[in-house]
């Protein structure tokens, strides 16, 4: 019992003394306690909260700077006049990338053509101090606010800068001042297109670039490289022609009004592929002529059967030409392809002239033997004949026709005819392919 007391009094002196603080000290919570026993690890380990191994790198991307435009001085000149004004012209040099030719039409008369076009320069108000001699790349914000030269096509129907996803526009600075300005374009042109060889022909036309106001006192426009200044892509391929050639030249132009300019030409020459033709012209017209001679073959006799096949073959050939003409330009003078085409529609006309042949109602059915006699074997033939009598001078009018008997020996004519025919064929396609092709 007296244990028991005596421990009881130590634990509550020992609560006493542990529960004592200096007066005006408020108790800490534990979030604090244990913060300062965190910075006394931190402090005995040697390691300070303001230390550098706690501290970010700078962000040099947000380092002050000077503006490009502060930089290429830009508010400091003039750029609405020329580089050097007064003094002699600015060379401007030009390279060309085609990319694609996208359209040739020979009703329209033009073509249409996409390309890299590319404008190489100097203009000392735009040189800058660089460490390295790196040059500065811009897009087309900029080249609103310097001098570009204005270029434009001539003779453009239309044309447009590319701007998706932005404006395709491109100018690269270097410190010496030197430019290069470059921008994608697909520009509409006319070419003068000469048809009379269609479809054997071969077009050549030109893309022409020039200063809209510098004449050559002010600006002096020229291939950057000669001929190697103009690149194509291998891909570019069209359905109807084949691309040649191409080639650049230059020369001067002159206006009555303001003067003579310097004039940039991209001269490229297609050779039209004619297997096209072959076999949606040139073949079905053969065939059609090849059928009207089957009428040489057939009974003469059976005039319902020869007749038709005639007419088939006439109007067969009038639908070619409507079709071959339909898309092609209403020109005055006559291509290969009509020449070919009418020969052959009258060549297909069996019997063509002014005297038509005619059995009579009588002798339709009994033309075999009309009491004629036998001559080598073979039978001759009566027939009547209506002949068409020519205009009457006096009157001006036709001549009623007169009725007269003939004898013809109708078996000879279809003989020769198989002959004649298919010859005088063959004659005329070897002038036609000697002359066209």
């Amino acid at each position: 019992m007296h244990t028991d007391v005596v421990l009881i009094n130590l634990l509550w002196m020992l609560g006493v003394s542990g529960l004592t603080r200096p007066r005006g000290q408020t108790p800490q919570p534990y979030g604090h306690c244990r913060s300062k026993r965190e910075m006394s690890l931190m402090q005995g380990s040697g390691r300070k909260i303001g230390s550098p191994i706690f501290k970010r790198s700078p962000d040099m991307t947000k380092a002050g700077g000077k503006k490009s435009e502060q930089l290429l001085r830009i508010d400091d000149h003039d750029f609405t006049m020329r580089p050097g004004f007064g003094g002699p012209a600015v060379p401007v040099g030009v390279d060309v990338q085609v990319e694609s030719l996208d359209a040739i039409s020979e009703v329209d008369m033009d073509f249409t053509m996409t390309l890299y076009l590319r404008h190489y320069w100097k203009d000392e108000r735009l040189s800058f101090r660089s460490n390295k001699n790196q040059s500065m790349t811009f897009d087309g914000r900029l080249v609103k606010k310097i001098w570009v030269p204005d270029m434009f096509f001539v003779h453009s129907k239309k044309s447009f800068t590319h701007d998706t996803t932005t404006e395709n526009v491109m100018l690269r600075v270097y410190p010496d001042g030197k430019v290069l300005y470059s921008l994608r374009v697909t520009v509409t042109s006319m070419c003068s297109m000469d048809l009379s060889r269609f479809p054997l022909d071969t077009q050549t036309c030109s893309l022409e670039i020039e200063s809209y106001a510098y004449t050559d006192d002010d600006l002096m426009l020229y291939w950057k490289e000669g001929n190697r200044s103009l690149n194509t892509d291998e891909r570019i391929s069209l359905s109807q022609f084949l691309i040649q050639e191409f080639h650049t030249t230059s020369r001067l132009a002159f206006y009555s009004s303001t003067g003579w300019y310097n004039r940039l030409y991209i001269n490229f020459t297609l050779r039209r592929h004619i297997f096209f033709f072959l076999l949606q012209t040139y073949f079905p017209a053969t065939l059609m002529v090849m059928l009207s001679w089957v009428s040489f073959w057939i009974d003469r006799r059976a005039v319902p059967a020869r007749v038709p096949l005639g007419i088939t073959t006439v109007l067969t050939m009038s639908t070619i030409i409507t079709g071959v003409n339909a898309s092609m330009p209403r020109v005055s003078y006559i291509k290969a392809v009509d020449i070919y085409l009418w020969l052959l529609c009258t060549c297909g006309m069996n019997h063509p002239g002014m005297m038509s042949v005619s059995y009579s109602e009588m002798d339709v059915n009994n033309t075999g033997n009309y009491g004629m006699p036998e001559q080598n074997g073979v039978k001759r033939e009566r027939m009547l004949v209506q002949l068409a009598m020519g205009t009457d001078q006096v009157t001006g009018h036709v001549a009623s026709g007169g009725y007269s008997d003939s004898w013809i020996d109708t078996h000879v004519i279809d003989k020769y005819s198989r002959v004649l025919f298919p010859g005088s064929y063959i004659l005329f396609n070897i002038i036609y392919w000697s002359i066209y092709s």
